[in-house]
């Protein structure tokens, strides 16, 4: 699936970039370079580095050892399972 919106940061600020996904079909909201502040963007970008970073946490993630895609793929559901619950059992 193509996501319907792309939000980056003045490093992705290239005509080129922005054709290629004008042609794709989707929107981007890309800072440009010695015009716009970055903070605006921050609020969306640091929900995935966020997560990124609590993915981290998790070794066998972090470093992938394995060969088999759907065997990373499992442990970085599981990562993710774990996150949840960890998050709920911390509200309840």
């Amino acid at each position: 699936k193509r996501p319907g919106k792309l939000h980056a940061d003045k490093g992705y600020d290239y005509r080129k970039c922005r054709v290629a996904l004008r042609r794709r079909g989707i929107k981007c909201r890309i800072a440009r370079r010695g015009i716009e502040s970055t903070q605006r963007l921050g609020r969306h970008r640091w929900v995935v580095e966020r997560t990124f970073a609590w993915l981290n946490r998790f070794r066998r993630v972090r470093v992938r050892y394995e060969r088999r895609d759907d065997i990373h793929l499992a442990f970085t559901m599981l990562a993710c399972a774990l996150i949840t619950w960890r998050a709920v059992k911390r509200f309840c």
